[in-house]
């Protein structure tokens, strides 16, 4: 017998403005519907991931993708990137799309604009094929309905062929990359209730702010250099065994933390060894 989803739609109606409800539940058919999913993957592949690429290609340079492996058609898997960038999971992505991967692809999004605002629909299904997916809500008095999202999360990674792309830090780290902030219990709870795979990536040279600029240094050479390296599954032992806490949440959380790091100090190096600049703010390890 099928599990049954989430009821997010349901628990947040009192809560969520027409237009956001509206945006939900488009986003949650479109994913259900196989014609829609299929039409979604194609977007995604094929629109997402060319403007990104043709903004970017000049400045990216990508290492240690086979430790990534190779996922079937069904496998799920929950990506953990250090947050730069409106466009760090995007950076990413592409490349994996563009090297083979077939996934519907999904990530949390701050619900400003793109849920409450009637421009957020189409834009996001433009620019993402409704990749960010679900809202996360600031307001205090909706906060449970993140704890929701986290819900519908990890029901979309046990069905199979999902990648959650998702941010440990929580917001944008606008200080030293290398030097991430503290990991927010969310992704602990997510991995905990999942039991999928967890591949850490860690990518340094995206502006933090300024699309702008950062497309016009990829065409006249005068940005900083992009590079993305990707480490191996990350190993939680005995964890996800462990009662489901706000305590294991939080160790789960700091070992993706650890290992992003851990993947930062391997891309401080490939950086000095190919002689390229560091980004503004960066202390280098």
């Amino acid at each position: 017998m099928p599990e049954p989803r989430p009821d997010l739609i349901g628990e947040s109606k009192s809560l969520l403005s027409r237009v956001e409800l509206l945006q939900v539940e488009v986003i949650q058919r479109a994913f259900d519907s196989k014609l829609g999913n299929r039409a979604l993957r194609w977007l995604q592949r094929n629109v997402g991931a060319q403007w990104i690429q043709l903004a970017t290609s000049r400045l990216t340079h990508f290492h240690h993708l086979d430790r990534f492996g190779r996922l079937a058609p069904n496998d799920s898997c929950i990506l953990v990137c250090n947050h730069r960038s409106f466009f760090d999971l995007y950076i990413v992505v592409t490349h994996l799309v563009r090297n083979g991967l077939t996934q519907r692809i999904t990530f949390p999004v701050r619900s400003e604009f793109f849920y409450d605002h009637p421009l957020g629909l189409p834009i996001n299904g433009a620019v993402s094929g409704f990749a960010m997916y679900p809202p996360i809500f600031r307001e205090r008095q909706r906060a449970h309905l993140n704890l929701l999202g986290l819900d519908e999360l990890a029901w979309l990674l046990r069905s199979g062929g999902t990648l959650v792309g998702f941010h440990p830090e929580g917001t944008r780290n606008r200080g030293n990359p290398y030097e991430l902030l503290p990991a927010r219990t969310g992704i602990g709870r997510l991995i905990h209730q999942s039991r999928v795979m967890v591949l850490p990536v860690f990518t340094n040279g995206l502006l933090p702010e300024n699309l702008k600029q950062q497309i016009r240094g990829n065409f006249d050479g005068s940005g900083i250099p992009i590079h993305t390296v990707f480490g191996k599954p990350i190993e939680f032992g005995g964890l996800l065994d462990e009662p489901a806490t706000q305590g294991t949440f939080k160790r789960i959380a700091n070992l993706t933390r650890d290992a992003i790091m851990a993947l930062g100090r391997e891309e401080a190096e490939l950086r000095r060894a190919a002689g390229h600049a560091f980004s503004e703010g960066s202390i280098p390890p």
